[in-house]
């Protein structure tokens, strides 16, 4: 009530004061109290009370009703021990005033009562904080303690008594907390902290105390560090329980890819390690891992962007709320997802109004609809009653009534009571068990002090092999100190949890009640399943193409039978018929080609493709050589005599045919030795090229991803633009020796012309496919029919342009033709066997005769037949009459003297 100015004056703005009470009494009300600017303090409309506080009642015990701080209306509740009676009201209320109804009643021994020792236990129940577990938990081990201490085959010598704080599951609070329990009366024998973080705290430093650490609600994996926490042992399973069954359901539904979204705390990010260490020992894939601290949308987007199916979902209540808001938009529900959520959420979690989040509850229920949870058992499904005597049952019903009555839902803890209830009984079997062994040592429990190693040592060893049933199942410890259990399998369905399942740890053993529910035909897959499907060439293209070959190669044939047939007829012989028959046969062996180029995996085995492809470039290359080759030599032969000097010509006119053979030859020779060497250096083997998955038709979970199959190499590329070069320059030249022969008329080879323009067109049709196959490789179709159809186009253009002309000379020129043949056969005969009817002339003329006329100065060659008639007889009587009739021609003895013929006459012999 001071004014400004005395403010100013005596005490300072902001000066604060605070309330403290004497002996064992609270503050009620606030604590401290701030001096502010107008000369006033804060919080005046509240009053600050000491009000006291009996926690304590010898030989007997206080419960505080509701737990935490003694406020207005708090309630005390007495009880005496065995062997006590209490005088007086058990109860007494907190009044307005800070002060109790009624003082703390005495308690009298009763006759022939026996006296039991004392054993502590130091307990942090959480009565308020993140987890407020001790609402329900601390009436449950105060309900087992009271059977525990009423039993006289467990302990009969020692009672049990808790002596429990509030730690609000306060990691700082409880520091100050876990000061009061070990440096204040009496010793603790065993510590009973509730939350992880607290149970960190705790567990970490009891051992300077050599205390034994038994907690009922901690989950985190952290805690099975043995090295970190070797007095540790928990009722509750630590969270990577879940992680086996987990691996379990994967297994049974066949899924072996998943993804994790979880929210970044220590307790999550522990189990997901585990849980990524087992699924990879199950040979499962974690394909995604996503995490987020206090928005999940972008950890969402992520799981949607990356194809996330089969999705293990970390987080607590609230977050998951965020989590399924952002996955109904994103659509990341239905038939094609499964989530796998933690099972403690409250069964209406997904409905709860919460201002944090934009999704109505019809949003968020179908969002949420079909996923699976795994949770601790907590509760014993079966009916049996265990060390207590209690069935599940039963002790559900008997915490009920301690409860007074509260809504399971509304009191906090209430899942974990039974592992609370169970953690005091595996105390006391424990501390009962080591009665015999410490007896025989010479040593008793209540000898027991934090610097006593054997006694910690000794209740460590049957903690640790303890195993009973309990009102939450069967109890037993691993070699971490965790609780081994059984864990609960359900599924939301139409809104509700449905228990579809339960598995055992201990014995790797699930129980399915086949009751699961699908959105779709069954359990979606864990990824989009990707059919790989080959493409292949069109049949009726193949077929359509192959007849057209079939009819060339046909045409080829009767080409080169005719070619061969008429061989000895001027005309044909005149168009170089060898070379002519090698182009037949290389046309035909191109359109052979077109057979290979149309197989694919569809007609041969993997194992024989590359035989095909051998197939292939053999029978082009060599065909095109063998074609084309032939072709290119006549015209260079016709360009290399006819448009040289007019000196050099009479030089180069005489046409020796092997010379235009060897030609052929060194082109073929060059093919099948660049042919070889790629063979050889670099085989040919099939290569798959894959394409854009494609989505099915139908409405399937489904992507087809084509595949093609071609012949390739290792340095394809290189060979084919070797190939292709060689090639090419081959056209090129084929093209300009055409093109600058076009004038030349020779009857040495009489169908130049012909072939000229069949160079023309092979060249063109050979430099637009090259290229144009190359860019359509991936269209199996295009590719096929473009090269195939330019093949076939080439050879018929071929070998119309070069035989059909020869079919098509006048029947009256061979029978021409003929007749001169016979007329000179004939004359031939005649004049012959006139020549022998002759008299032979006297021996006197010989003396008389004629000089002889000088020898013809005739090329000997010109003498020869033309190519296609026979050589002259080399009888002396052969010659035929038509000589001159002068006597010079004739010797006395009527011979003729060959000598003296004229030459002009031989010409006549021949023609």
């Amino acid at each position: 009530g001071l004014t400004q100015e005395q403010v100013v004056q005596v005490l300072p703005v902001d000066y604060e004061i605070e309330y403290i009470c004497r002996g064992n009494r609270m503050i009620v009300g606030p604590k401290v109290r701030k001096c502010l600017p107008d000369g006033t303090w804060t919080d005046l409309n509240q009053r600050s009370k000491c009000c006291m506080v009996w926690t304590s009642l010898e030989n007997g015990r206080v419960t505080v009703h509701p737990p935490g701080p003694a406020v207005e209306g708090t309630i005390l509740h007495y009880s005496c021990l065995e062997g006590f009676i209490l005088v007086g009201r058990n109860s007494t209320h907190c009044t307005k005033l800070g002060k109790w109804d009624s003082p703390k009643p005495p308690l009298h021994n009763t006759p022939h009562a026996s006296r039991k020792k004392k054993l502590y236990i130091g307990a942090l129940f959480p009565m308020s904080g993140g987890w407020p577990g001790g609402q329900a938990c601390l009436p449950a081990a105060q309900m087992a303690l009271d059977l525990v201490n009423k039993r006289t085959d467990i302990l009969p010598d020692y009672e049990l008594e808790l002596i429990y704080y509030d730690s609000m599951c306060d990691p700082g609070e409880a520091t100050k907390l876990l000061y009061d329990l070990l440096y204040t009366e009496p010793i603790k024998i065993v510590l009973m902290p509730g939350c992880s973080s607290v149970s960190t705290l705790v567990a970490e430093a009891a051992r300077m105390w050599n205390l034994i650490v038994l907690s009922y609600g901690s989950s985190s994996p952290a805690l099975s560090n043995r090295q970190r926490f070797p007095t540790f042992f928990r009722t509750h399973p630590s969270a990577t329980l879940h992680n086996p069954t987990r691996v379990q359901l994967f297994q049974k539904w066949k899924w072996t890819k998943i993804a994790t979204i979880q929210q970044t705390t220590e307790v999550f990010t522990s189990t997901l390690d585990d849980l990524e260490q087992r699924v990879k020992e199950a040979g499962i894939e974690i394909s995604v891992r996503q995490s987020f601290l206090t928005d999940p949308a972008v950890a969402v987007k992520n799981l949607k962007r990356q194809d996330a199916r089969i999705i293990v979902g970390l987080f607590y209540e609230t977050e998951a709320r965020k989590v399924f808001c952002e996955v109904y938009k994103e659509k990341l529900y239905g038939k094609k997802y499964v989530w796998f959520l933690i099972g403690w959420y409250a069964d209406n979690w997904f409905k709860i109004k919460d201002p944090s989040i934009n999704c109505t509850v019809e949003q968020m229920t179908e969002a949420v609809e079909g996923h699976v949870t795994t949770e601790i058992v907590m509760l014993n499904p079966e009916t049996v009653r265990g060390a207590s005597n209690l069935t599940s049952q039963e002790f559900l019903a008997q915490l009920m009534s301690k409860l007074g009555g509260k809504n399971p839902e509304e009191t906090g803890g209430f899942q974990e009571a039974p592992l609370a209830y169970d953690a005091v009984w595996a105390l006391a079997l424990a501390l009962n068990k080591t009665v015999g062994p410490l007896k025989a040592k010479g040593r008793r429990l209540e000898d027991f002090n934090y610097n006593n190693k054997d006694i910690t040592a000794e209740i460590y060893r049957a903690l640790n092999t303890s195993s009973f049933e309990g009102v939450s199942g069967h109890v037993v410890f691993d070699a971490q100190g965790s609780r081994m259990a059984w864990t609960l399998i359900e599924q939301l369905q139409g809104g509700s949890y449905k228990k579809i399942g339960y598995f055992d740890m201990t014995k790797a053993n699930l129980s399915w009640y086949g009751n699961d529910r699908w959105i779709g035909s069954g359990p979606p897959a864990d990824q989009t399943v990707v059919i790989q499907k080959f493409r292949y060439l069109s049949q009726k293209l193949f077929v359509s193409v192959s007849v057209f070959a079939g009819l060339g190669i046909l045409m080829g044939i009767v080409c080169l039978t005719f070619n061969i047939y008429n061989s000895n007829v001027r005309y044909i012989q005149n168009s170089q018929p060898y070379l002519n028959n090698m182009t037949a046969v290389g046309c035909m062996m191109a359109l052979a080609a077109v057979f290979p180029l149309g197989i694919d995996g569809l007609h041969v085995r993997n194992s024989q493709f590359p035989v095909v492809c051998q197939f292939r470039l053999w029978l082009l290359g060599l065909g095109f050589s063998l074609a084309y080759g032939s072709m290119f030599t006549k015209i260079w032969w016709v360009h290399t005599v006819f448009t040289k000097k007019d000196e050099k010509k009479d030089k180069r006119k005489h046409l020796e045919p092997w010379k235009l053979y060897a030609t052929v030859g060194a082109l073929l020779v060059i093919d099948i030795l660049s042919l070889m060497i790629w063979q050889i250096v670099d085989p040919l083997h099939i290569t798959v090229e894959k394409f854009t998955k494609e989505a099915p038709k139908g409405d399937l979970d489904q992507l087809i991803e084509p595949l093609l199959q071609h012949c390739s190499s290792e340095k394809m590329n290189t060979w084919l633009g070797v190939v292709y070069g060689y090639k090419g320059l081959l056209l090129l030249l084929g093209i300009f020796l055409a093109y600058e022969t076009k004038s030349v008329s020779t009857e040495k080879i009489n169908d130049h012309r012909a072939v000229g323009m069949a160079i023309y067109n092979v060249s063109v049709l050979c430099m637009i496919t090259a290229p144009v196959t190359m860019i359509l490789s991936s269209k199996q179709d295009a590719s096929f029919a473009f090269a195939s159809l330019a093949i076939i186009f080439s050879v018929y253009i071929t070998l119309v342009v070069l035989f059909v002309p020869k079919f098509l000379i006048p029947p009256h020129v061979f029978s021409r033709q003929k007749e001169e043949r016979v007329s000179e056969l004939r004359n031939q005969l005649s004049e012959r066997q006139a020549l022998r009817s002759r008299k032979r002339p006297t021996s006197s003329n010989q003396n008389h005769s004629s000089p002889s006329l000088p020898a013809p100065q005739n090329d000997p060659k010109s003498l020869l037949p033309p190519p296609g008639y026979p050589l002259p007889a080399s009888d002396n009587h052969s010659l035929p009459p038509t000589f001159s009739n002068s006597s010079t021609l004739y010797q006395p003895d009527g011979k003729i003297n060959r000598n003296n013929c004229h030459p002009g006459r031989l010409q006549l012999l021949y023609k």
